[in-house]
């Protein structure tokens, strides 16, 4: 495998001569979710990254694209019809939105739904392009029958479904990088063979209860850049020894981060660079197109968070297209 710097260097000289700025970046936030004073949920992030990609001109102005809303035929090869009907309408119960964290509203279904239809779409762009990027996405806690941690659709698992009954792509690894385990991914594809979950996450975090993935890394609080990325090499290499896959999905997460206000490692932001360099290598190597969604990231500052999210596109840019 060629060294990081020059895998960096030879993509650099590519971005100079413009042959990668046609690749696709995927937008929602101007379906706007109005959350109450003091919620946790740092929903500016989204555009203030959209504005910070605008402004570093890493991508032409065109291929910043406004989704689709997935329909309900994408989202009903995941979700249960029931749950669907009651997102849609209204009726769910307290209990369910105190699970999701957002207060329900028209705006809230929009937003998700758009949410998905960008990572469906990243998908669709990156088979043809080699890579795209949604600056959402990542909903990983999202079950069939369900949503909880701010999820109320799958995206990962919608765009899955959709590529594979699309005849796009027939196996499929989830990379998931997330500080959060992607417990509604993998009860989503728990013995389905055609998708490979990885997930490497903070074992005392959210979600408390973890679920099974096909691979599966919790690390302890405190873990730092070397320990993470010792980590993530093995298990990323393991992972796509074992998916086979002809397509990658990457949910890059800027919650690893150790000022992370529910994070509990303890990466540096240049520990995150060499993980997304990581992941995009190899990836590259072994010719995996490859979408890219954001996750979560809740950063004591929020402009850390944008600039954690922002390098994740850049190199995606860089090294992938």
């Amino acid at each position: 495998m060629r060294s990081k710097h020059a895998f960096a260097a030879e993509h650099q000289i590519l971005v100079h001569n413009g042959s990668l700025t046609e690749l696709k970046v995927f937008y929602t936030d101007q379906f706007r979710l109005r959350l109450p004073a003091g919620h946790s949920f740092p929903i500016e992030k989204y555009a203030l990254l959209r504005r910070r990609i605008a402004e570093a001109q890493i991508v032409k102005p065109e291929a910043m694209c406004v989704p689709e809303p997935a329909s309900d035929k994408d989202l009903l090869r995941v979700h249960r019809r029931d749950y669907l009907d009651r997102v849609v309408r209204g009726g769910l119960t307290a209990k369910e939105i105190r699970r999701i964290g957002f207060p329900w509203s028209p705006p809230l279904v929009e937003r998700s739904r758009h949410a998905c239809g960008a990572t469906l779409q990243a998908c669709r762009e990156a088979l043809r392009d080699g890579a795209a990027v949604n600056l959402a996405g990542g909903t990983h806690h999202a079950f069939p029958d369900r949503g909880e941690g701010y999820c109320v659709f799958n995206d990962i698992a919608v765009a899955c479904r959709a590529l594979q009954a699309e005849g796009l792509a027939q196996r499929i690894v989830i990379l998931d990088c997330d500080v959060h385990q992607g417990n509604g991914t993998a009860v989503i594809f728990d013995g389905d063979s055609s998708v490979f979950t990885f997930s490497i996450h903070g074992r005392n975090n959210f979600p408390f209860h973890k679920e099974q993935s096909d691979l599966d890394i919790p690390l302890v609080d405190g873990t730092g850049d070397e320990s993470y990325l010792k980590a993530l090499k093995t298990g990323i290499s393991e992972a796509l020894d074992r998916a086979e896959a002809d397509f990658a999905i990457y949910v890059a997460g800027a919650d690893p981060y150790k000022d992370d206000r529910y994070g509990r490692l303890s990466l540096s932001k240049a520990g995150l660079v060499e993980r997304d360099t990581m992941v995009f290598q190899y990836c590259h190597d072994r010719g995996l197109p490859v979408a890219v969604t954001m996750g979560g990231g809740y950063a004591r500052r929020i402009h850390d968070t944008v600039d954690i999210h922002f390098q994740t596109a850049r190199l995606a840019v860089l090294l992938l297209a």
